[in-house]
């Protein structure tokens, strides 16, 4: 691939649209205190299962940025629908992100790195400088593939109408508790988890792999990330549809995958061996790789 631009994403100043919209989501989800219910809970964590690991993880991670496997293409609408529900954005700018964080992982040009500080890696690259949304023409041919299918543009424009959708059923089945809960705390609490990866899961952990980037295997991000806090053995063979490599390594995501495979509904799946001893990975990883 040719030499691409560099964009400085951390020019841009307050995106006070967005600064605006998280904090009033989390003043709203704080509430859920003093409005607890086991019902509540329960449509959080079951929409936590389907946004964060059907649609964020599976669908995407996993099958649309890397391409670490193959599905019929309506198992890839459902999944790219499902996440939607995190409210992390559209399914183009989201894996335009994260293919150029690949492509320059902890190098001048990723998007959120934490060698620019801790805060910057988890959140402050939202809610500060120059974010994919804003960046549309410098950042579209990363994801030229998603951007060739009419139903992946047309919901990258209006990923919030599914969101709509639930939160209708949701307060049809049980009013304002069940909204507070299965979408305001489920989405907060979804965000963090995400931005841990991004944020945590590059600073604290085991390293299999020597890679050219500080990525970390750190357990309790990938408890909490349905198998992505695997970190470092993603950034060293990061189309593998599996993350946890060993028994002990518990990936939700990949025994979702694995399901699928054993319904006939996913195939070409793609695996990384278990190496005999620490392995040096240093070579980028090129764009063309994840598409």
């Amino acid at each position: 691939m040719k030499t691409e631009e560099i964009i400085n994403y951390r020019r841009g100043g307050f995106n006070w649209p967005v600064l605006i919209f998280m904090v009033i989501f989390h003043a709203i989800a704080a509430t859920a205190i003093f409005n607890f219910t086991w019902g509540g809970l329960g449509v959080a964590v079951f929409l936590w299962w389907v946004a964060g690991s059907l649609g964020i993880g599976m669908g995407y991670h996993r099958l649309l940025t890397h391409r670490g496997f193959k599905t019929p293409k309506w198992i890839e609408y459902f999944l790219t629908i499902c996440g939607t529900l995190a409210i992390e954005g559209g399914p183009i700018a989201w894996v335009a992100t994260h293919r150029i964080h690949h492509r320059y992982s902890d190098q001048e040009g990723d998007p959120h790195s934490p060698k620019h500080g801790f805060w910057w890696a988890h959140m402050g690259w939202i809610l500060e400088g120059h974010s994919l949304h804003r960046e549309v023409d410098a950042t579209s041919r990363y994801a030229v593939d998603l951007a060739k299918d009419p139903f992946h543009v047309w919901l990258t424009r209006w990923h919030f109408v599914p969101q709509l959708v639930v939160a209708a059923i949701l307060y049809a089945a049980g009013g304002w508790n069940f909204v507070l809960w299965g979408i305001f705390v489920r989405v907060v609490f979804s965000w963090h988890v995400t931005w841990f990866v991004n944020s945590a899961a590059h600073v604290w952990g085991g390293r299999r792999f020597v890679t050219r980037d500080d990525s970390r295997n750190n357990w309790w991000v990938a408890l909490l990330a349905h198998g992505e806090g695997w970190h470092n053995n993603h950034h060293a063979h990061p189309a593998a549809a599996r993350h946890g490599i060993v028994w002990y390594e518990i990936d939700v995501n990949w025994y979702g995958i694995w399901v699928l495979s054993k319904l006939g509904l996913a195939k070409d799946i793609r695996l990384m061996e278990v190496p005999k001893k620490k392995q040096t990975v240093n070579s980028p990883v090129p764009i063309e790789e994840a598409a």
